[in-house]
């Protein structure tokens, strides 16, 4: 089969278009016929090596031990395994893979755990579908479980325009909460559109110096210090850090509780699990129209390294998603 590898860290431009060898499945695993994949930090995080820790854990200190990037998926079935009882082949699915898994999806083919994945939304594309998965679990696990959301709750996501930010709008008012999007200018009406109530040109105004508070807010790779996250925050509200500088995951992390006068508030980092259950859940969303994706743009596999030089250089506007077609021509 036809798949990206990395070669070596670096640049998009160490990225290749390979023959490999196609992927058999386990027991407990089934054969996906990849129709789309998307890209999300992790995977230019793993290219880039940085931050530099990524080369001893998952590994791969002189060049990179999983060699095909890439978590999100969507395809069609196309062998089970033996012990395999929720797919049969030809049913169209989506879902993401741990890259501890060893796993890429910028292929023509994946193996994947039955659990990693489940049926994709009758009313979406493939494209839209690969859209979903991480990006869509890491703003639901972090504003559900880390941020504890409640309806009627002021929210605030920071860093509203991107993949997560513009899943993590949607989901606080599919939730019930008082929604707030912090996004540059030129993204401001596409916040509303999502169900943001209120937004912020974070090029005009500073949200944790205008005298708001919320309950909870969302940083999606943050940027100022967690100190002003917590001055924004009501007398018991959270500060979630999804993504960002490792200053700012170690602030969070380090910090946990503050004390203060005015209450008790908290800030943590949230870390993507992966949970069949929330892709259910998220499919639910998708398919009541309550979340959709938003696409900036599709790339065929054999361009997957001019994505990742757009990914890098431009604030994307939702998510750059990878098409794979089937035909052998590249």
């Amino acid at each position: 089969m036809k798949a990206i590898v990395c070669t070596k860290y670096g640049s998009p431009d160490v990225l290749q278009l390979q023959e490999v060898e196609k992927p058999s499945p386990k027991d407990d695993e089934v054969l996906i016929k990849i129709h789309a994949a998307s890209i999300n930090s992790r995977d230019w995080r793993m290219m880039r090596a940085n931050p530099f820790f990524i080369r001893l854990v998952p590994g791969g200190f002189l060049q990179p031990k999983n060699k095909i990037l890439g978590g999100d998926v969507a395809g069609r079935v196309e062998v089970v395994g033996r012990c395999v009882k929720q797919f049969k082949p030809g049913d169209e699915v989506f879902g993401y893979l741990p890259s501890a898994t060893g796993r890429g999806t910028f292929a023509e083919y994946v193996c994947a755990n039955e659990n990693a994945i489940t049926l994709k939304p009758a009313n979406l594309t493939f494209e839209q579908a690969a859209a979903v998965p991480v990006a869509a679990l890491t703003a639901l696990q972090g504003l559900r479980d880390k941020g504890n959301i409640q309806p009627g709750q002021k929210v605030l996501i920071n860093g509203a325009s991107g993949g997560v930010g513009m899943f993590a709008v949607q989901i606080a008012k599919a939730l019930g909460a008082e929604v707030t999007a912090v996004c540059s200018t030129r993204n401001l009406d596409m916040a509303r559109s999502m169900g943001a109530g209120h937004v912020i040109d974070y090029k005009k105004e500073d949200f944790t110096r205008n005298g708001q508070r919320y309950d909870l807010i969302l940083a999606v790779n943050g940027y100022h210090p967690i100190s002003d996250y917590l001055r924004a925050l009501s007398a018991e509200g959270i500060h979630v850090v999804a993504g960002g500088s490792m200053l700012q995951l170690f602030q969070a992390a380090s910090q946990g509780r503050r004390n203060s006068k005015a209450g008790d508030r908290k800030a943590f980092v949230s870390s993507l699990v992966q949970s069949q259950k929330d892709l259910i859940f998220m499919k639910e969303l998708l398919e009541a129209g309550k979340v959709v994706p938003v696409i900036d743009g599709c790339y065929p596999l054999s361009k997957t390294a001019e994505a990742f030089h757009y990914f890098e250089k431009v604030h994307a506007r939702g998510k750059v998603v990878i098409t794979v077609e089937h035909d052998n021509k590249y």
